[in-house]
Parts: C-alpha cells; sequence; structure tokens
C-alpha cells in the first residue's frame, strides 16, 4: 500500500505541535523523504515509518527550515550501521550547497559510511525524478527566493494524483504540477516575494481543476491559521483542509 504521510506542516518557525514542512512517501519498494528537517529519526519512528526503509530524498530547495535535518539524518543513519545507499535529489544549486555543508562536518572521513548518490534535478517541467511500480515523481521549477522544485506524484495503482507546490509565490508551473490533482498540498504562507496566500492557492486549485486542498507551510506559532480554509473558499469551492502533522493519505 502506498501513502503519503506529512511529517511536518509549519512555515520557518515551528511550534510544539508543528514540524517545519516536511514530508514522506511510503511504498513498497521505496520510501522517499520530501525535505528533512528536526530530528529525523524521531519523527520517522512517530510516524511509523522505518528509517532503514528510506531509500530517497528529494531535497526542494536549500533553506534550512526545509533541508537542516539532513547532515543529521545521515549522520544517526551511520551511527545506527546503515549499509545499503541512499539517493538525494535536488537542483544543482542544492545539491553543490549539500555536498559543501557535508564537508563541512568532514563526512568523507568518517569510516564505513554507507554509500550515497547525489542526482542533480533538471530545471524543466514534468522533470521525471523517480518512477517505481507505485509510483511516479515528478519535479517543476517553481518561484521562490532561491531555486526550488515542487512535485507532482502520480500513484499507479490508485491512479491518484497528488500536487505539492513548495514554497512559491503563484507561478504557471505551478499549475502544470497541479492539473487535474485529486490533492493539492499548497503552500500558504502569505502572499509574498516567493510565497502564497490561502486565496491564492484555492485560486489555482479552482484553475487546474483539482478535486481536494489542503495547505499547508502556514504560519504557526500563535497565528490563528485555521482561518485560513475560510480564505481559500474564497475562490475554491472544493474541500479544503488544513494540513496536519502526522496526516496520512492511502493510495490503494
Amino acid at each position: 500500500m502506498a501513502k503519503l504521510v506529512i511529517l511536518g506542516s509549519s512555515y520557518a518557525v515551528p511550534d510544539e505541535t508543528h514540524e517545519n514542512t516536511h514530508m514522506a512517501i511510503v511504498g513498497q519498494e521505496r520510501t522517499v523523504l520530501v525535505d528533512c528537517v528536526g530530528n529525523p529519526i524521531a519523527r520517522l519512528k512517530r510516524a511509523e515509518i522505518d528509517h532503514n526503509a528510506v531509500t530517497d530524498i528529494i531535497m526542494t530547495h536549500f533553506h534550512p527550515d526545509h533541508i537542516s535535518g539532513v547532515p543529521l539524518l545521515l549522520m544517526s543513519m551511520w551511527l545506527l550501521d546503515r549499509k545499503h545507499s541512499l539517493s538525494l535529489y535536488g537542483l544543482e544549486f542544492t545539491i553543490d550547497r549539500m555536498q559543501k555543508l557535508m564537508d563541512f562536518y568532514d563526512w568523507k572521513s568518517w569510516p564505513n559510511f554507507f554509500p550515497t548518490e547525489f542526482h542533480t534535478i533538471q530545471e524543466t517541467e514534468l522533470y521525471p525524478i523517480l518512477e517505481t511500480d507505485e509510483f511516479k515523481i515528478y519535479t517543476s521549477p517553481v518561484q521562490h527566493w532561491v531555486p526550488t522544485v515542487g512535485l507532482r506524484i502520480e500513484f499507479l495503482k490508485s491512479g491518484k494524483v497528488v500536487a505539492y507546490s513548495s514554497d512559491t509565490a503563484p507561478t504557471e508551473t505551478v499549475y502544470g504540477l497541479a492539473q487535474d490533482a485529486d490533492i493539492l498540498i499548497h503552500e500558504a504562507a502569505g502572499a509574498s516575494e516567493g510565497h502564497s496566500s490561502a486565496e491564492q492557492a484555492g485560486t489555482i486549485a479552482t484553475e487546474t481543476n483539482a478535486k481536494e486542498l489542503y495547505l499547508i507551510h502556514y504560519p504557526t506559532g500563535g497565528f490563528e491559521y485555521h482561518g485560513l480554509t475560510a480564505e481559500a473558499a474564497k475562490t475554491f469551492k472544493g474541500p479544503v483542509k488544513i494540513a496536519e502533522d502526522l496526516d496520512q493519505f492511502e493510495f490503494d
């Protein structure tokens, strides 16, 4: 059974009940992290995901609220005696900086480190980065402060499609990712350069014929984020929900 798990839902400043936005795509053959923050081993355990089952990490962009947990996860896996390889995906901008960050930790001197493979995502629309018997994952560049990708995940057995905007202002490539999606997971940090409001997310859901809209990467820590569903409902007449930490979506 393939599923998607929301591991965190907050924008850059998390609180005691919301971790920074990241998620996992879980299948029988592969388990794919989409970004990685906080205390990854503990969060995976809480979500009942075996850290040894993680095969891939997609890094949407090089901001600490999205990928700061990657070095800790790599070190934890090494200390827990991982042997099999791990693949990391990102735009050239992201891969270059993550490799340099790991070099600051002098990771190449860690004895008996497990194999890692870095894969560069091309800055083209609907670029296919991963295909299994259960799902296909595509990326497109979106509009943020640094080079960033959003995702389209096609679950093959159910025919369901999930789109994830990542951090972005409304831009044409998001429309391609979200076209006819069963679930659109869209950020709602607020309209600004490189971000979107809930109302803008609703507009994208409507214009792409998405069936459901989940708002993510929203302000926490005292902000009344539940009002965002009403804001999105101004421009989208379908179901609008707030994505919460440890939400799960199953795709048989």
